[in-house]
């Protein structure tokens, strides 16, 4: 194993994470928790 393929692993590990998250954050079904946790400063 050289140094230039653990980078490139662990590169495309880190855009995965970062795909995943993303598609995570605007999915739909999670639309109505994040604009009720978006809200709760407000609620007091």
């Amino acid at each position: 194993m050289t140094v230039d393929l653990v980078r490139g692993v662990i590169t495309a590990l880190s855009l995965a994470c970062f795909v995943g998250i993303v598609i995570w954050a605007y999915s739909p079904r999670n639309r109505a928790r994040f604009e009720q946790d978006a809200r709760l400063p407000f609620d007091e």
